[in-house]
């Protein structure tokens, strides 16, 4: 495949698709062969917003898939749709790059491994906060052993008002297009900058909740320019949740996250250890980066001692998130590769969000039995 360009295809051609495409245009690499949106003349719109001439549209992913010979796609749909293309693209032999959230239902994220599974493809799930340098440098303090053995985490963010939706865009807070709220909207970037600093173990138990008073509260929208009242009979998703969450190994997490609330932070990211804690401070909109500086707390002859870790920046040639993200993916295509963002640990994080929805609904601890693949 080194000799010839990658075909992708892309599947939902709303804003998320905007950032992808700004991304592969970067590349010298990669051709865009078709496009498809199930609203009428969208992928057109799409397409002339791009100068993708050459690009088939469609209505119908399946028809796509069916017709056109593509190495792989980005799935850029709204939440509740993101299974399906991704299985039927993976059955047809196709990569896929899949916006997060991995899904719905951890119900929904297995089948997608199973899909993935059974062809042999690449499954990577669009985690853009991955590839920021401060969020590596958490992974690495951890893994150094500076902190000694990780017991507690507590993880989470929010924005004081930042329900993503307006008077034509309400796929994000409407349940039948989006099933679930800020939990799977910026709640999955929150728990993964924790998990995957200490390896993502399995999820044991979620103790969870959540609420939708802003969401529901015309209020909320009423100095936006929107029509407030429309907005607030549409939500039917979260705007806040949290949970006491145990992992394999004793780890707890005490995790939050929210689209609006009356405070400006749920407060920082602290990873405690048995030899020392990290805190990582938040940032005012949770937007899957360091706050600033990070500070290591420890004892060192008897006394407490500190240090920050200074911000790393990133270089002239080092490209945004996004460049970095989808380079990742193209590259993995490419030199037949593994999965950049590896579907297994995805699931992980899935199947906590998960569990929040389902113990919020029975108002009790529920266990989580990780799905087999």
């Amino acid at each position: 495949m080194d000799q010839k360009k990658v075909r992708i295809g892309i599947i939902g051609t709303g804003g998320i698709a905007h950032a992808h495409m700004k991304a592969y245009l970067n590349r010298t690499d990669v051709e865009i062969v078709a496009l498809c949106d199930i609203v009428p003349g969208k992928a057109a719109a799409f397409a002339a917003k791009f100068s993708l001439e050459n690009a088939v549209c469609y209505e119908s992913y399946v028809e796509m898939l069916d017709k056109e010979a593509l190495d792989a796609v980005s799935v850029c749909t709204y939440n509740a749709q993101h299974a399906a293309p991704s299985i039927y693209a993976l059955n047809k032999g196709v990569h896929v790059l899949c916006e997060k959230p991995f899904s719905v239902t951890l119900d929904e994220a297995a089948e997608m491994m199973r899909a993935e599974k059974a062809s042999g493809k690449i499954l990577s799930i669009g985690f853009q906060p991955r590839f920021d340098r401060n969020m590596q440098k958490i992974k690495k303090i951890v893994e150094s052993g500076e902190l000694g053995q990780v017991y507690y985490i507590q993880t989470g963010g929010g924005r004081r008002r930042g329900i993503p939706c307006s008077d034509v865009k309400t796929s994000f807070i409407e349940k039948e297009t989006a099933g679930v709220g800020a939990l799977g909207d910026i709640g999955c970037y929150a728990l993964d900058m924790v998990l995957n600093a200490v390896g993502y173990p399995v999820p044991l138990t979620v103790s969870g909740f959540i609420t939708d008073y802003f969401g529901k509260d015309p209020e909320t929208y009423r100095y936006t320019g929107n029509d407030a009242d429309f907005l607030a009979s549409k939500f039917s998703v979260d705007d806040f949740g949290g949970a006491l969450i145990r992992l394999e190994g004793g780890i707890i997490v005490d995790f939050r996250i929210a689209w609006a609330m009356n405070i400006n932070t749920p407060g920082d990211t602290i990873i405690l250890g048995t030899k020392g804690g990290l805190r990582i401070p938040s940032t005012d909109c949770w937007n899957g980066t360091v706050g600033g500086e990070m500070t290591v707390y420890r004892h060192c002859a008897g006394s407490p001692v500190e240090y920050k870790i200074p911000l790393e920046k990133d270089g002239p040639k080092d490209g945004s998130l996004w460049d970095r993200k989808i380079g990742s993916f193209v590259d993995a295509v490419k030199n037949g590769g593994s999965s950049p963002i590896p579907s297994w640990q995805i699931l992980r994080n899935q199947a906590i969000i998960d569990g929040v929805v389902r113990s919020a609904a029975c108002g009790k601890e529920v266990e989580i039995v990780m799905p087999e693949i």
